[in-house]
């Protein structure tokens, strides 16, 4: 209700100044704000990841000790018990290095392999024998000497090696820090002296009949703690920046060390365990581990695998409440708590259930425990609790003499814990980015499963201001982002969305001169293609109806989000038509590049070619040479603002100098389509799995379809599938095949990587290139990324929408593109597999094969289809198998002779009408399966286990995405249009494959100018011998001739004549050979053509050259804009005065684009901006009252100055001279009543600001020149000549009959063995499966199987499993992501700005502009 109120009172205010105040509101322009569920939620999700750390921790470390009691030689197990459980104890120390053997050699052998250094590997295989040596001694020898409390406490003695090398190497950011090691230190080292005191007193005291032999065993406990403790060297190491080179040698090759020394450590547990148990202890009996107990192994294994499950998930949840923000709460915590968490849990345990134990004595201690030996026999007592209350038995508490020297057993478990918090202080204070890879966050990705919650915490890196290794950037690099929007036939709500989104992440970012929690710059870039048009009579070159709509979306969107016009606008001539320039609101920059398809190359794979080569080749040349570029060594007087004697940078040319410190790899250009609608949190995603991961070139997020009706329908689910399963199955075992071009975020060293860049810049030229360069280049880009070996990701949570095809006809003729392209670069990739498999470490002979196997099924899929209807019509006709086959057999032969018969509409007309037949039969098929279920009284055959099993697993799938779960309830309309979407599609798209129009969006609205039989006067065809010419003679030729013949004096005539902004119109000779019998005609033709374009660039590089000599360039809403005030003109502005030069006309298409921005100089317009300006200028919370008096007093000015002026009315520059000299007069008088002077430069800027018209600029010399060169050698309109296309269409069409032949040999193949089985009976050849009721009983009965059937539905299955579980694994690391995000996301409160001085609001932070200097050339 609040909402509505405050639109209304909104409307209101406008009302009054205009008698149009109604304006749009797209969706999305609100303000974003943090939604409670989702911090709800974030807050959840951290307390249950740091539960399952402390629980898993405690059940591993548990489990460890439950094993090491039971094997103890004072145990009450039997001797064959005590071997069996210590086996499991080695099995427990053996398995996570099993789990790193594995990973390792998947990655050597499937990843990248790296020949390794000797002596590097030498040396780690030597720490790493030492560190397993003195795990096994202190598991497998001395733990069991020692009773569970002492087992607990000693662990932490591991953590003494780390504290040295704090204390050696002063690794504290503060020097009093160096007071927490040294603690840790002396703490550890009162521990073990309390534990030898203690042994000492269970010695002389009698304690369980102690003898002296644990003295050794106390020794080799605090040794091989010692070694342990050499595990963590690495991390206080790489802390130092000592040993940089072998550290990093070591990343080239680590996994190749982790197989090595994961080999080592088992043989050195297993040599250990056979050394003291075989030849010292002499307690092994192989003939004793042919185990038939079932309660021992039951026991046994049940331990082991608690302990080695629980290890590996407390490592894993640990890592994970790094990622996500919780570090303290979810990490450091839990870990810290588990040993003291298990002596209470263990105390609980013996107070509560100690007493339980039937037989047991009640009373006294020592009775207590002398009575428990008699227990050992008795079925009923708790083996694992009666092991532990043996053990607690065996300390002081059972001594007959005295019980105090137990409180030095929990003064040594105090110090101990003590000990190790303190070594890993620097854990409480570790500041981790949003995502972080492991590596980034652990030394090793070895854990100790023995000491798994000390392994955890010693294993945290140590991130310091002296680190500054590859892995560990303590501060997020910065980067920029060039937004990249290409239009082709937008509607007015497209481009609506566009611009929307790209105004939403402008209020996100803020101010550019400002820093941002996400370190990024961005600038928007929308590339319009086919811009222009012949104005009909005049021949004018002006732009067209989507240049217009494009030019209102941007007015109205500027007022939805700002409630003021533009303030800033910019009109450039360019080579290659026109550029539009303006300030967002923020600050930060959008431009609109205008291209003439008469001047350069239209559609979207050259306008990406366009601003690849702009954006990555031209200003990243300019930002590594400075000094050809004088604008960025010695800024020009058009870059500059003066103000109170200090010179700054303005905005667009600000964002080239922030480039220069910033790296190709940190560039990133955000692909997007005109229609796409998007958030900020979508594209800082995108940026966060490119920073994450150095070989990702491009990452793409998922695509929601938008629109109505049942083709939008299907599309929804086909995408929410292709999605949820497919892209990530690809993500998981390799990488993803194509990024969508509406919405993928690609890396700019990728980009310029060789063989990118450069070849997809190639025209094409054969019948292959033509299907897989321009019929779906998004997916070409990426398999040229991926053949260089770099990898494409996509991330789940990164959500934007595009519209979708809504007809029938739109749709087939996009999947009639993207079908053949996608199966040619598929095919492409899979040819060069070896080359990519060695090149690119995601991509591996497994992911080649699974490759190979969908690429099969797609192909196989008409036949798949076919066999289904026969399927539906056997069940619904009751047909036998083979007449069946031939019946669903005849629709698809009959659409193929359709297709190759008929025209275009026409297939798809008859592909609708078979389309909608199909759907009955399907649905109607979907109910006899269902009934026949009902009659067979059972579902488990496999077509019935097949369907109910596969809507399960998508439920599953749809519930997994809750946002996207209605989803599933289009899956319905996708089943019924299987046969259209898999059948007859395929059939229309392969045998068009050699149609290789765009088919969508074919319309030109605003373009009728450039008809063919337009403005015609002569239109013959003559006949000379052999050579028969088409001549058109059109208005614009007449024009030419009779200047031509009246000479030069009928040229300076019609130069008086025209106006300044109005060039004459081009030449249009049009010459047109009908045959090719004479060499000369073609020449003719192309001599034409020539002729044409060399006029269409000369009249461009005159445009560029002309234009306002006033280069008053915008500035956001932060920076301000000289005054012209006459009584603000003092010594430090007159330098930026330019001198006065000749004014050149302008091109057509300039004036009529201005006027639409000249209506911000309308009275209503200006009153509200003067308003907003004033408003914004002072924010600050003092302000408050001098701000209302000022918006009060200025609209009376404002009112009193244009009473006689109408509301629409544009005013004069002598009208806005006036104006502002009466605001300027105003204001002065209010600030000087309030005693706030010191404000009026800022007033008089905001004024300046609001009465600023938009600026005609003329383009750079340099920059001109690169345009001119770029068309020249890549972007020339192509002027095929008639051979040339005749031959691409015989090409064009061999290959489509090639590729149509393979597709029916294949088909046809697989139909025919089916129908071969089906007639020669099931009885002969069949696979025979038990049919089952629901119950589990046998039926007697036998289901009878084609082996084609069966092998086809077990294929699928095994595919749909495998990708099913890639979508669980992708799920989890989307979770975190997104968690991670959520925690560092940007708070939207209103700013406070009392802590801004005056002066802030004047100057432009900029880095680079501290060294500026004038030259006498710019003064």
């Amino acid at each position: 209700m609040e909402e509505l109120k405050d639109r209304g009172k909104k409307r209101e205010g406008r009302h009054r100044d205009t008698w149009d105040p109604f304006q749009l509101n797209p969706a999305g322009a609100e303000k974003e704000q943090k939604k409670r569920c989702f911090q709800l939620a974030q807050y959840l999700v951290a307390v249950f990841v740091g539960i399952a750390v402390l629980t898993t921790a405690i059940l591993a470390k548990g489990s460890l000790l439950v094993l090491s009691t039971m094997t103890s030689p004072m145990s009450l197990r039997s001797p064959k018990e005590k071997q069996f459980y210590m086996l499991m104890l080695v099995f427990c120390l053996v398995f996570p290095n099993f789990l790193v053997f594995l990973k390792s050699l998947w990655r050597c052998a499937f990843k990248s392999f790296v020949p390794p250094k000797m002596k590097t590997m030498a040396f780690i295989c030597f720490i790493e024998c030492l560190v397993s040596l003195g795990t096994s001694i202190l598991v497998l020898v001395v733990m069991p000497q020692f009773d569970v409390l002492t087992n607990l406490f000693i662990s932490g003695g591991v953590c003494i090696v780390s504290a040295i090398m704090q204390i050696v190497f002063r690794l504290q950011q503060d020097t009093w820090k160096i007071v927490f090691p040294i603690c840790s230190l002396i703490l550890t080292g009162i521990g073990y002296c309390l534990l030898g005191i203690d042994y000492y007193v269970r010695v002389t005291s009698f304690v369980d009949r102690q003898g002296s032999d644990c003295y050794i065993y106390v020794g080799l406990g605090i040794f091989s703690s010692l070694l342990v403790s050499l595990c963590w060297w690495e991390n206080s190491i790489q802390a130092t920046n000592r040993m940089q080179d072998t550290l990093s040698e070591l990343d080239g090759f680590r996994d190749f060390v982790f197989v090595i020394s994961s080999i080592l450590r088992i043989l050195v547990i297993g040599a250990v365990y056979l050394i003291y148990h075989v030849l010292i202890a002499k307690n092994i009996i192989w003939s004793d581990f042919n185990l038939h107990n079932d309660e021992l192994l039951t026991i046994g294994l049940g331990v082991f695998f608690l302990q080695a499950f629980c290890a590996a998930a407390c490592h894993w949840f640990g890592v994970v409440a790094c990622k996500i923000h919780a570090v303290r709460m979810s990490f450091a915590l839990p870990l810290c708590c588990t040993g003291p968490a298990m002596l209470l849990l263990g105390i609980l345990l013996f107070i509560t259930q100690a007493e339980q134990l039937e037989g047991a004595a009640k009373g006294d201690i020592l009775e207590f425990c002398d009575s428990l030996v008699f227990l050992s026999h008795k079925n009923t007592t708790s083996v694992v609790l009666l092991e532990l209350t043996r053990s607690m038995c065996r300390t002081s508490l059972n001594s007959h003499y005295y019980q105090w020297p137990f409180s030095m057993l929990a003064l040594e478990g105090v110090c101990m814990w003590s000990g190790f918090v303190t070594a890993t202080y620097y854990v409480w204070k570790i500041k981790v980015q949003r995502i972080e890879r492991t590596s980034q966050l652990f030394v090793r990705r070895l854990y100790e499963s023995a000491f798994i919650d000390l392994s955890l915490l010693l294993n945290t890196k140590m991130k310091v201001p002296k680190a500054k290794t590859q892995e560990s950037n303590d501060e997020m690099q910065k980067c920029v982002i060039y937004l990249c929007a290409t239009m082709w036939h937008e509607t007015y709500d497209e481009m609506l969305k566009i611009l929307t989104s790209m105004f939403r992440l402008d209020r996100y970012r803020g101010d550019p001169k400002e820093e941002h929690k996400d370190c990024f710059e961005f600038e928007c870039h929308i590339y319009v293609d086919d811009a222009f048009m012949t104005e009909e009579g005049t021949g004018k070159r002006l732009v067209n109806s989507y240049v217009n709509d494009l030019t209102r979306v941007v007015i109205e969107v500027y007022r939805v989000f700002t409630n003021k016009e533009p303030d800033d606008v910019s009109i450039i001539e360019t080579p290659y038509g026109g550029r539009l320039m303006f300030v967002l609101p923020e600050g930060n920059m959008l431009y609109v590049h205008l291209k003439d398809k008469a001047l350069i190359r239209n559609k979207k794979r050259w306008s990406q070619i366009m601003y690849m080569y702009y954006l990555l080749g031209w200003k990243g040349y300019i930002v590594k040479n400075p000094q050809k570029i004088p604008q960025l060594n010695n800024f020009s007087r058009a870059s500059l603002v003066s103000l109170d004697s200090e010179t700054f940078v303005l905005p667009q040319y600000d964002n080239d100098n922030k480039r220069k410190f910033i790296s190709d790899d940190n560039t990133y250009i955000l692909a997007l389509d005109g229609d796409t609608d998007f958030h900020p949190k979508a594209v800082i995603l995108l940026v966060d799995r490119l920073r994450m991961y150095y070989n990702v070139g491009a990452a793409c997020g998922r695509i929601h379809p938008t629109g109505m009706g049942p083709m939008v329908w299907y599309q929804k689910f086909e995408y929410a599938v292709g999605h949820w399963l497919q892209k990530t199955a690809e993500h998981v075992f390799g990488s993803v095949l194509c990024s969508p071009g509406c919405f993928s975020l690609f890396r700019g060293s990728a980009l310029m990587d060789d063989h990118v860049l450069k070849r997809y810049s190639t025209t094409a030229q054969r019948a292959q290139e033509y299907v897989q360069y321009d019929q779906g280049e998004d997916r070409w880009l990426c398999t040229l990324l991926l053949q260089q070996g770099w990898r494409v990701e996509y991330n789940a949570a990164s959500d934007a929408y595009t519209n979708s095809p809504q007809e029938f006809k739109e749709f087939y003729n996009q999947r009639r593109r993207w079908g053949p392209s996608t199966l040619a670069n598929t095919l492409d990739l899979l040819h060069s597999g070896s080359e990519t498999v060695k090149r690119n470490q995601s991509i591996s002979w497994l992911y080649v094969l699974y490759q190979m196997f969908t690429v099969g099924s797609s192909i196989l899929g008409p036949a798949s289809v076919t066999l289904m209807i026969a399927s539906a019509l056997q069940f619904v006709f009751k047909l036998s198998g083979t007449n069946s086959i031939i019946i669903a057999c005849a629709p698809p032969v009959f659409y193929i002779l359709v297709c190759f018969l008929t025209k275009a509409n026409t297939q798809i007309t008859i592909a609708a009408i078979m389309s909608i037949l199909y759907a009955f039969l399907m649905t109607a098929s979907f109910f006899s399966i269902i009934g026949d279920m009902v009659i067979q009284e059972t579902f488990l055959t496999p077509t019935g286990l097949f369907l109910i099993s596969m809507a399960i697993m998508y439920l599953i799938t749809a519930l997994l995405h809750p946002e996207e779960f209605l989803l599933i309830g289009y899956g319905l309309m996708y089943f019924i249009c299987i046969p259209s979407g898999y059948l007859l599609l395929i059939i229309y798209s392969l045998v068009n494959m050699d149609n290789v129009s765009w088919g969508t969006r074919e319309s030109n609205k605003g373009g009728g100018a450039e008809k063919k039989k337009h403005n015609l006067l002569c239109d013959k065809t003559c006949k000379l011998c052999c050579w028969d010419m088409k001549i058109q003679i059109t208005q614009e030729t007449e024009n030419l001739i009779i200047q031509q013949i009246t000479g030069q004096a009928a040229q300076q005539i019609q130069a008086n004549t025209t106006p300044k902004d109005e060039i004459p119109p081009h030449p249009a000779l049009m010459l047109e050979p009908q045959t090719r019998l004479d060499t000369t005609k073609e020449e003719a033709k192309e001599e034409a053509a020539k002729h044409l374009a060399e006029e269409q660039k000369k009249k461009a590089a005159k445009s560029s050259d002309l234009g306002s000599s006033k280069s008053d360039d915008s500035i956001d809403e932060n920076s301000i804009m000289s005054s012209s005030d006459e009584e603000d003109n003092d010594d430090d502005d007159n330098y930026m005065i330019c001198e006065p030069v000749e004014e050149l006309p302008a091109a057509d298409w300039v004036h009529p684009v201005k006027e639409e921005f000249l209506k911000k100089l309308t009275y209503a317009n200006m009153k509200r901006n003067l308003q907003e300006q004033i408003r914004y200028v002072l924010r600050n919370k003092d302000y408050d009252d001098v701000c209302e008096d000022l918006v009060l007093m200025l609209t009376d000015t404002l009112n009193v100055e244009l009473s006689t002026v109408g509301p629409e009315d544009v005013l004069s520059d002598i009208q806005l001279e006036e104006l502002q000299h009466a605001l300027n007069r105003q204001a002065r008088q209010t600030l000087k009543t309030n005693r706030m002077e010191k404000l009026e430069k800022r007033v008089k800027r905001a004024i300046e600001k609001t009465l600023t018209a938009p600026q005609v600029q003329r383009l750079d010399e340099n920059e001109k020149d690169f345009w001119d060169k770029l068309i020249d050698r890549y972007l020339t309109p192509i002027m095929e000549t008639k051979e040339h296309k005749e031959m691409v269409s015989k090409e064009l069409k061999s290959l489509r009959n090639k590729a149509v032949f393979l597709y029916f040999i294949i088909n046809v193949l697989w139909v025919v063995a089916t129908f071969f089985l089906q007639a020669i009976g099931n009885d002969v050849i069949s696979i025979k499966i038990p049919k089952l009721y629901p119950n589990g009983t046998e039926s007697g009965e036998y289901l009878k199987v084609e082996p084609l059937t069966l092998m086809f539905l077990l294929s699928f299955a095994i595919l749909l499993i495998v990708q099913f579980l890639a979508m669980l694994y992708h799920r989890v690391y989307t979770l975190i992501h997104v968690v991670s995000y959520r925690s560092s996301e940007k708070n939207y409160k209103e700013k406070d700005d009392d802590d801004i001085d005056d002066d802030d609001v004047y100057t432009l932070e900029n880095p680079t502009a501290n060294g500026l200097f004038m030259t006498t050339e710019d003064l």
